[in-house]
């Protein structure tokens, strides 16, 4: 090395020591508030449709236990009628169902209910009248199908 040249007293190119994993760069941040707010809006959505269906939940297990109870009386069809009412009123809260009686509560099952089951006509006047009969026109079964079909085309 010759003293006197400068270029021999430079030293050699030092690249910068590389940069750590924090803080990320502004694109990774824009990309975690997107997947956050994502995640968030999909946990409301489940909330909020879980809370909606509520009332269909209740009923299933509603039936559930009046099939394990099911007697060929008058006051059973009523608890029937009365946990499809409660159903109505949570699915149709419009049309104000648990003020119908008689045959237009039975218009109104068939109306809200499955279009594919005409022979239920017969089923659903036996479930409304048997419950302030005291002699019942149908069996429990007749009417548990009916229910869990009815029920079954109501949910959200």
């Amino acid at each position: 090395m010759n003293p006197q040249d400068p270029l021999s007293q430079l030293r050699d190119i030092h690249l910068p020591d590389p940069g750590g994993f924090w803080p990320p760069a502004p694109g990774w941040w824009i990309l975690a508030i997107l997947v956050i707010a994502l995640i968030a809006a999909l946990i409301w959505l489940t909330l909020k449709r879980r809370s909606k269906n509520r009332w269909f939940r209740s009923a299933r297990s509603e039936l559930a236990l009046l099939e394990l109870s099911a007697t060929p009386d008058a006051r059973w069809f009523m608890q029937l009628n009365t946990l499809l009412k409660q159903a109505a009123r949570e699915r149709y809260p419009e049309s104000h169902p648990e003020a119908l009686t008689g045959d237009a509560w039975v218009e109104f099952l068939l109306a809200t209910g499955p279009k594919h089951r005409v022979a239920s006509r017969p089923v659903a006047e036996a479930l409304v009248q048997s419950a302030w009969r005291p002699s019942v026109s149908t069996e429990p079964a007749q009417a548990l199908a009916f229910a869990r079909l009815w029920l079954g085309g109501q949910k959200c």
